[in-house]
Order: structure tokens, then sequence, then C-alpha cells
């Protein structure tokens, strides 16, 4: 008789399982999103290298129309590379959506002039609001920057994870 409660138990507890992963209502959704910026450096009390950099630009994206993002994030020199972490971004899209994302990576000068390309930059979505709610996913972030303007142009490809 217990053998038989056990084995009915367990056989609810995989069944509900699965049925939970079938009725998973995840969509995956590759992105892609191009987009100019106007970084501003500023001093900056909570990161170690007393520098955080702030962006805010916009773009267009085949999957989400047009954007507009604003950035934050701590940077470090050490000779020609620029090293970016604990960046926080909040992106916009037209209808009112929200994506939250955190990034990091390193921005190298390529010695012509004061022009900086990005290297190794990735994004980790964290979230949103809108169909973005419960978001998750990634991917890599690539562009250029006038160091000494703080003037650029910014890709994101990846894939964002919807849940309902």
């Amino acid at each position: 008789m217990f053998k038989n409660a056990v084995r009915a138990a367990a056989g609810t507890i995989l069944a509900s399982i699965a049925l939970s992963a079938a009725a998973d209502p995840s969509v995956a959704r590759s992105v892609t999103i191009s987009g100019v910026f106007q970084e501003v450096v500023t001093p900056s009390a909570h990161c170690a290298s007393g520098l955080s950099g702030s962006l805010s630009g916009y773009g267009t994206s085949p999957e989400l129309g047009r954007v507009a993002f604003l950035t934050t994030d701590c940077f470090a020199q050490n000779g020609p590379v620029f090293t970016f972490s604990n960046g926080k971004m909040v992106l916009t899209t037209f209808t009112g959506d929200v994506l939250f994302a955190n990034y990091g990576g390193q921005v190298l000068a390529t010695g012509e002039g004061t022009n900086g390309v990005l290297n190794g930059a990735t994004f980790q979505v964290t979230g949103g609001t809108g169909k973005f709610k419960n978001a998750t996913g990634g991917g890599t972030l690539s562009g250029t920057e006038d160091l000494a303007t703080g003037r650029g142009a910014l890709q994101l490809n990846g894939t964002i994870l919807l849940k309902d």
C-alpha cells in the first residue's frame, strides 16, 4: 500500500513537471539594434577608478522598430585600453516597452586619430516592462567611438527570451 502511494505521488510530481515544461510560453527572438550615441564622462564615487561613462542614443531594429537607450558604467583606462564594467542599460521601444540589461567590455584605441573600437563587449538581459517583463537573454556589442568627442555607433546582436 505504501509503495503504491509513493509511486502515485512520484508519478503526479513527474507529470506536473512535464506539463509545466510543455506549457512554458517562452519565445526566443533574435534581435539586432543599430544606433548612434553620445557619451559623457563624469566623476563617480561608486566606481573604483573614480570615473563613470553615461551614454544616450537612439537606433533602429528590424525586430523592435525605433529604440532609444540610456546607459551608465564604470570605466578605467590602461594605456590604449578602456575597460568598462558594471554597465546598466535601459532601452525603450517606440511602443513604450522597456528592456533592462547589464553590460561590460573594452574599447581599444585604434591608433588612427582618436578612434576606438569595442572589443569583447557583451550584454545580458535582466528583464523589463511590457512585452519584456521577465525577459532574459544576451549577446554581443560592437561599434566605434571617437574618444575625444564621445560620439559613436553601436550594434547589439543577440537573443531575447520572452516569457509570459
